[in-house]
């Protein structure tokens, strides 16, 4: 667990010194940070994206999972704590959704956050995540420049998140073939598109990307069951 304490602390100094700066700062360059790190999660999300090598099992993940997601209404879920944090803390509407969620998910959705986590249940060492909670920081103070210091906040579900990764290392490592985590990354990839263009408001709907959070246990589970079919 330590790489993921150290991970959380990192987050936690980096939203600070960021809402520090965010103080001193015009909107102008607020703004302008917001869109550079909608750019560089665009990026990610390509990245992990291409990696695919069936592009249908992802869009059957991504489809099937917004059924899923919409059925049981996990973007409404969210909406409705979201306005309630944000009442109980004096917040405009949807603050909680932008500076809380979105950091969230680009903190969790990627290759290192489940290697990483891996490696610090299996084995105890933590250099990946090491090198995560570096580049989380430096995220995180960008964030919170942007957007405030509740971007703070994400270091909590990054510590359930991650802390329950590593626990579960030994299980997750019997459960997940190579092709089950390249098409789950590939899937994380697509929702991280999704929140990048959410954070460049290139249109005036949002990405519905939390009802999409099924197709990530989907993607890996189609991978399995297309292996016993071929088979």
């Amino acid at each position: 667990m330590r790489g993921t304490l150290l991970n959380v602390v990192t987050i936690v100094v980096g939203a600070a010194l960021g809402a520090l700066l965010g103080r001193a700062v015009s909107v102008e360059l607020q703004g302008t940070l917001k869109d550079g790190i909608g750019l560089v999660t665009l990026l990610l999300g390509g990245r992990m994206a291409v990696r695919t090598r069936n592009v249908i099992l992802v869009l059957a993940a991504i489809l099937l999972g917004a059924v899923v997601g919409e059925t049981v209404h996990i973007q409404q879920g969210l909406v409705d704590l979201a306005h309630w944090f944000d009442a109980q803390s004096g917040g405009s509407q949807g603050d909680f959704m932008a500076t809380v969620l979105t950091p969230t998910l680009v903190f969790c959705v990627g290759p290192i956050t489940l290697m990483g986590c891996l490696e610090d249940g299996l084995t105890g060492k933590y250099p990946l995540l090491a090198t995560k909670s570096v580049l989380d920081g430096f995220s995180a103070m960008a964030f919170a420049a942007a957007l405030g210091w509740r971007v703070g906040l994400s270091a909590a579900a990054v510590l359930l998140i991650q802390g329950a990764l590593t626990l579960g290392a030994r299980s997750i490592q019997k459960l997940l073939t190579p092709d089950m985590t390249r098409e789950l990354f590939a899937t994380g990839g697509v929702l991280l598109l999704g929140l990048g263009v959410n954070l460049l408001a290139l249109k005036q709907t949002d990405v519905r990307v939390p009802a999409l959070l099924p197709s990530l246990v989907l993607a890996p589970l189609f991978v399995s069951l297309s292996r016993r079919f071929a088979h």
